[in-house]
């Protein structure tokens, strides 16, 4: 298959391996119950991305934001990722933890993730909320669902593909 000059184009902006931390949200997961966090750090681990830190917090959103702050201090981290909390509950407050923070959103990230979901579950990929944006530190914040076909969803197929460009995009 020929590469499109978009492709060519991002070779240029290789810098990885990349630092990120991971925070899941929820009331009941545990470091032996998380299958999503295992999920994404084998799917980060295999481009050589390293996890800085791996935090399970209960969905409070002052927990959420706190972490995530405290991740966005530091200088050498470039990307974190929540996940769970990204539906309509009431205890689904990843969002509105990481929204605040950004400095800059990238919306079409959840469009292409509902976009992506409707093919495999329909209409109710209508009920999830995924959300990319950078913050004023430049460091990439993402939200997404907490289940394995979400992760494999947002991550194989849109972050991923696109994560070194990104950040390279966002500290040049």
């Amino acid at each position: 298959m020929q590469k499109t000059l978009h492709k060519k184009h991002l070779e240029h902006h290789k810098i990885g391996p990349l630092n990120f931390g991971l925070i899941i949200t929820s009331d009941t997961r545990t470091e032996k119950t998380d299958q999503t966090g295992k999920l994404i750090l084998t799917l980060l681990n295999r481009k050589k991305h390293r996890c800085f830190s791996h935090q399970i917090i209960k969905n409070k959103i002052n927990l959420i934001r706190r972490e995530i702050k405290r991740l966005s201090g530091i200088s050498d981290l470039h990307l974190i990722i929540t996940s769970g909390g990204t539906g309509c509950g009431k205890k689904d407050l990843s969002i509105e933890a990481a929204q605040p923070l950004l400095f800059k959103r990238l919306d079409g990230f959840g469009e292409l993730f509902r976009a992506l979901s409707f093919k495999e579950i329909g209409s109710s990929a209508l009920m999830s909320r995924a959300l990319l944006g950078v913050s004023k530190k430049g460091k990439i914040i993402c939200s997404i669902p907490g289940s394995p076909k979400a992760v494999k969803i947002a991550l194989a197929k849109l972050l991923i593909p696109e994560l070194e460009h990104l950040v390279w995009e966002t500290t040049r």
